[in-house]
């Protein structure tokens, strides 16, 4: 398998976690549930296999993608489909940065995936036939990069006491929350509005998704887990509030996800079928 990371530079690299390059994919699943982690995605398949999404419940297939597409930000798990000799090529922005460059409040994609042809002008289409054409990752890296930049808009960036709160959630336990929404120079009214245009969501529900990320740290390649000691190192006041929190992110109960081991996989992705 090729997987290959790029380097961003300023001002991308304050704005986008990551792009990545992956071929010759070869899962031993063919269905997969994708936990939230507070990013929004843009996503274009180089292999001409179309993607599923599929209900949470029956696993029968609910959309089809291809091309290209962006996935909102999701306060719940979603079924997205794997295939054998993948390829593809991904853009994840940082929990504030698509504003800048999809140029509309990110809280209009929540729970939605989006086919490329029906956001921004079809742009994403046409970077994906330039992608697809080219013949190395570091001359599709090129070609996103001079995208992103062309796309930026500097006046729709997030303000910095914003950035200075999300920094603290990422930060600092989630006990403290009350404390650390003090701290924030504005109204509240302001600061869930400021959220829910460049992040899509409440401050205290993308708290919630980063204490479940940081619960799946914590359990990572682990043998031996006392729940009860993440529960507490987590700031959950009691066990019961714990088992509900990890199943309504993930799907499973905490003993159910270690008979099946998924903590031994990637910490976001959860096969269904192998």
């Amino acid at each position: 398998m090729i997987f290959e990371t790029h380097r961003l530079h300023p001002p991308l690299e304050q704005l986008i976690e990551s792009v990545f390059h992956f071929k010759h994919f070869k899962p031993d699943h063919s269905i997969e549930r994708v936990v939230p982690t507070g990013h929004i995605f843009i996503l274009f398949e180089l292999d001409d296999m179309p993607r599923n999404t599929f209900d949470n419940e029956t696993l029968e297939p609910n959309a089809v993608f291809t091309g290209a597409w962006v996935s909102g930000m999701h306060r719940n798990y979603i079924s997205i489909s794997a295939h054998q000799d993948s390829e593809m090529f991904v853009i994840q922005f940082k929990p504030f940065g698509a504003y800048p460059f999809l140029h509309l409040p990110v809280d209009t994609l929540n729970e939605r995936v989006i086919p490329g042809a029906h956001i921004i002008d079809g742009e994403l289409l046409t970077l994906r036939e330039q992608l697809k054409a080219s013949e190395d990752s570091q001359g599709k890296f090129q070609l996103a990069e001079q995208w992103l930049l062309q796309r930026f808009d500097e006046t729709l960036a997030p303000p910095q006491e914003l950035l200075d709160f999300i920094a603290q959630l990422q930060t600092q336990p989630a006990g403290k929350y009350r404390e650390i929404s003090h701290s924030y120079p504005n109204s509240q009214k302001h600061l869930i509005d400021q959220f829910r245009k460049f992040v899509g969501l409440t401050p205290k529900y993308y708290q919630r998704i980063l204490r479940f990320n940081d619960i799946l740290q914590r359990i990572q390649q682990k043998q031996n887990i006392s729940w009860s000691e993440v529960a507490y190192q987590c700031g959950f006041s009691d066990q019961s509030h714990f088992i509900k929190e990890f199943k309504h992110f993930s799907g499973f109960n905490p003993q159910e996800f270690i008979q099946l081991a998924l903590n031994q996989d990637e910490p976001n992705f959860f096969p269904l079928d192998r």
